[in-house]
């Protein structure tokens, strides 16, 4: 059977028989129909009708239909799906497959970028210099004894969240550390307990941990004007272990100037914690994906051990975080020039289906590490 010729109209994508030459020049000088109709096609005995493009490569002829195959110039045009199954019966289209929106578990990821880039910004004036100044400008001792001080205040959080998860050892260990350092360290001041020969390291714990040990999802992930990244789920144990001595103790627990204290201090030590961590995402071709996929993980390794269970393995550029962490930290140790490193972009691969990094030929200058 001689094929029959066809005319592709762009707008709207529609599929029909070529009119005759005539009929060509004449309605080059009219607007282009949005409606056409084409006539029956004899050989088949079916009307031949116009197939919309969707997402797909749709044949350019009618083939002819195997015995008992239903006739695809018969089948409804319901949208793309429709159209898609259709052709995927004589093998002849291509299905081009992709997701878009927000990344799993991060729905509302448009805000929070805005939010860490707003955090960022809020960092480099402010955070990380007072950080610094913290570090650089108190004395050791001094500066060691409010991060003992603000540690042995949450063990009231760790002991009772320790029973909640039936470990009972831990939270023997964790009321023992709390009772030594609270009198023989002054209120916390000296880590009493975590020293050699009695040797009660501190182990945190918290209603966060609990939550996920009882199979309570994360939910979605959030990033928070100052306080950063964490989840619905963190969210709602971190703020329950803050309130476990206001609300069990009392004064001076639930005063202002406590409260504002121990968000200070405590926000401060758990910024110099991240330092390393900090500067090798911000390094990170898309540091706000970086951060995320970091802390998400660390978080679901954390559950898994608290479990008992196998810990996931870590996502490429967790890894890549780690090496370069690293790196800033032997270049510390031996006092090198830590402005104009070489190092590698990094990558989030929580949306990346390929491996993009088993070539490094791009050097970038490495963020503040001081």
């Amino acid at each position: 059977m001689p094929s029959i010729p066809l005319l592709v109209i762009s707008s709207p994508m529609l599929i029909g028989p070529a009119p005759a030459d005539a009929e060509v020049e004449s309605s080059a000088l009219l607007p282009v129909p949005t409606v056409a109709e084409a006539p029956n096609v004899v050989s088949t005995g079916h009307p031949q009708h116009l197939l919309a493009l969707s997402w797909s490569l749709t044949q350019a002829q009618h083939q002819p239909v195997e015995p008992g195959q239903a006739d695809p110039a018969n089948v409804e045009d319901t949208g793309p799906e429709v159209s898609e199954t259709a052709n995927e019966a004589d093998g002849t289209s291509i299905v081009v497959e992709g997701r878009y929106g927000p990344p799993e578990g991060d729905p509302i990821a448009v805000v929070n970028e805005a939010s860490y880039r707003l955090t960022q910004g809020i960092d480099r004036a402010l955070v990380e210099p007072l950080a610094y100044g913290y570090r650089d400008g108190l004395p050791g001792p001094v500066r060691d004894g409010l991060g003992n001080v603000v540690r042995n205040l949450r063990e009231p959080s760790n002991f009772i969240n320790s029973l909640l998860q039936f470990k009972i050892g831990a939270a023997v260990k964790t009321l023992g550390r709390f009772a030594i350092n609270s009198t023989l360290g002054i209120g916390g001041l000296i880590d009493v307990a975590g020293m050699e020969g009695i040797g009660l390291p501190y182990r945190r714990n918290g209603f966060a941990n609990t939550l996920g040990f009882y199979g309570v999802d994360t939910g979605a992930y959030l990033f928070l004007p100052i306080a950063g990244a964490t989840t619905v789920r963190d969210f709602i144990g971190n703020t329950l272990d803050l309130a476990v001595l206001p609300v069990a103790v009392g004064k001076p627990f639930n005063a202002p100037e406590y409260a504002i204290s121990f968000f200070v201090i405590s926000n401060i030590e758990n910024r110099l914690q991240l330092d390393n961590e900090l500067a090798a995402i911000e390094g990170a071709v898309d540091p706000y994906a970086a951060r995320r996929d970091s802390y998400l993980y660390y978080r679901a390794r954390e559950i898994a051990l608290l479990k008992g269970q196998e810990p996931p393995p870590p996502p490429e550029i967790v890894e890549e975080i780690e090496e370069v962490k690293e790196e800033i930290e032997q270049e510390k140790a031996v006092g090198a020039d830590a402005e104009t490193p070489q190092v590698a972009p990094l990558v989030s691969h929580s949306d990346t289906p390929e491996k993009a990094l088993n070539i490094r030929p791009i050097a970038i200058t490495r963020p503040r590490t001081r």
